[in-house]
Formats: structure tokens, C-alpha cells, sequence
């Protein structure tokens, strides 16, 4: 079991890092300045992503009465804003990759300082009990480091050699989407039979309830074109997974039943991101043109 661990822990370590560089070397410094320069647009993506969105997975939680992993899971999940998934969901969806892109590095780079601290006055508020707390320090530390710094060199290659950072995005990009299927199957190795048993629960249905209001209001804080709407909203139902993988990880000690929880409700996720983005991407007869571009 120590063996397993160490290898989970290590896959999970690659995946996160990985993911923040191939962002890095898809996102220049231009791109962050006109995205940015929408004010508004940005000052509602945080507060949705920041503030209603570990609500909304408290929220659901405590009206479908859930047991304590289960509900650590969603704590920890909805804390969890800026998966690099959403990107792939504004694409299916042919809306506005450029401005989904950026504000979805965004929030995972504001996340990864942000994410403990929630998550934690989420678990205390919920009176989870007196053993049940993270150590806030010790992830804010590792979180960010795991994903500010990759980020910080993959933008930077990308700033000072373009070419290289295309050359790399590739293969960055392939360990990426290799490793976070590895970290979901030793998640569903670790815990299958909780995984099984979650089946049919209260707690399937929370994550679909909480990602569909997620995407609602992702589509409503954007003021601006359709394709802009569907960005917003296609980055919000999905959670940056790596840092709630890495807190179970340190505080939990990688407990099978959060862990079975916590792979549950990403799937659920994904399926409601997918089925809205591939809908949306039905009804649009036009893509974005950051969307073609890419």
C-alpha cells in the first residue's frame, strides 16, 4: 500500500505540473492584457469562481445531508476553481477560447493560494468535527509551488522563444492527459468499492445539482457575445483537481472513501461541462475566431 501511495502521489505531482506549464506555453502576455482589460468581466469571473462557487458546493452538501467524506470532497472540489478542462469545453463548444483560456489560468493561479484557506473555513463552519481540518501553511505552499512555478517558466518560454514553447506544448500536453487518467484510475483503485457504492446517491446528485448552477451562472455574470457567455460558464462546473487530489494527499493520507468521492464528482462534472458544451456547440453555426485559431 506505501508503494501504491508513493507512486499516486508521484503521478499526481507530474499531472499538476505538467498541466500549468503546457498553460503556460499556451498563453501569452497579450493575450493576459486583453483579457484583463475587461474589467468587469474579470471582477465577476472571481467572485463566481472565489466566492459563490465554494457556496454553492457547501451549499448543496448541506441540503443533501452528506456524509462527512463526501461532503470533504465537495468542500474540497468546489474550492477548486480553474480546471485546465474547462479550456477543452469552450473549444468543444466553439465559443471564446482566447477569453476562457486566460480566465481559466486565472483562476487556477489565484486558486492555488486561495484553495486552503476556503476549503478549510468550509470544513470548520460545517462542524465536520474537531479532528477534521487541513494544514493550511503546508498547501498553500505546495499547491502553489506545484502550479505557480511551471506556469511562471512555461509563459516565460513562451515570451522569450515562441518556437521552443510550440515545440514542447505537444508532449507537455500528452503527459498531462496521460498522468490525470492515471490519478483518476489510482483513485478508483484505491477506493473502487466506495466508487460503486456512491453509485444511485445523494451525493451523484449534489455534483450534478452544483455544476448546473455553476454553468447558469458562468453563462450569466458575462455581459457580452454568446461565445463569450459560453466561456464563462464552460470554466465553472469543472474543478482543478490536482490541488483536492494533493490535499487528501497530505491531510487525509489519501483516505479511499474521500478519494472515491472525490473521483465520483469529477465525472459528473466532466459529464455536465461535456453535455452543455457540445449542445452549445450544436447551436453555434459560427466559431470564435480565437477558437479557429487555435
Amino acid at each position: 500500500m506505501e508503494t501504491f501511495q508513493a507512486l499516486f502521489n508521484t503521478v499526481l505531482i507530474v499531472f499538476i505540473m505538467t498541466t500549468m506549464l503546457s498553460a503556460g506555453f499556451n498563453t501569452t502576455f497579450e493575450q493576459i492584457r486583453s483579457v484583463l482589460s475587461r474589467i468587469s468581466l474579470v471582477a465577476a469571473v472571481i467572485v463566481a469562481g472565489f466566492v459563490i462557487r465554494p457556496l454553492i458546493g457547501w451549499g448543496t452538501a448541506e441540503v443533501f445531508g452528506l456524509a462527512t467524506p463526501a461532503f470533504i470532497a465537495m468542500a474540497l472540489l468546489w474550492s477548486c476553481p480553474g480546471a485546465p478542462f474547462g479550456a477543452k469545453l469552450v473549444m468543444t463548444a466553439k465559443a471564446d477560447l482566447q477569453t476562457g483560456a486566460v480566465l481559466q489560468v486565472l483562476l487556477a493561479a489565484i486558486g492555488s493560494i486561495t484553495f486552503a484557506p476556503t476549503a478549510n473555513a468550509i470544513i470548520s463552519a460545517a462542524g465536520l468535527g474537531d479532528d477534521v481540518s487541513l494544514p493550511v501553511g503546508d498547501l498553500i505552499k505546495t499547491v502553489a509551488f506545484l502550479q505557480l512555478v511551471p506556469f511562471a517558466i512555461g509563459i516565460l518560454t513562451r515570451h522569450w522563444t515562441p518556437e521552443r514553447a510550440l515545440e514542447w506544448t505537444t508532449p507537455v500536453t500528452k503527459i498531462s492527459s496521460v498522468t490525470f487518467v492515471g490519478v483518476l484510475a489510482g483513485a478508483i483503485l484505491g477506493s473502487w468499492q466506495t466508487v460503486i457504492d456512491l453509485v444511485g446517491s445523494r451525493v451523484l446528485l449534489a455534483a450534478i445539482v452544483a455544476s448546473i448552477i455553476m454553468i447558469a451562472i458562468g453563462y450569466l455574470i458575462s455581459a457580452g457575445e454568446q461565445t463569450s457567455r459560453y466561456a464563462t460558464a464552460l470554466i465553472q462546473p469543472c474543478s482543478n483537481s490536482g490541488p483536492a487530489f494533493a490535499a487528501v494527499a497530505i491531510a487525509f493520507d489519501n483516505d479511499p472513501d474521500i478519494l472515491g468521492a472525490i473521483t465520483a464528482i469529477l465525472f459528473l462534472q466532466i459529464v455536465a461541462g461535456l453535455l452543455t458544451a457540445t449542445y452549445a456547440g450544436r447551436t453555434n453555426t459560427t466559431s470564435h475566431p480565437s477558437n479557429t485559431s487555435a
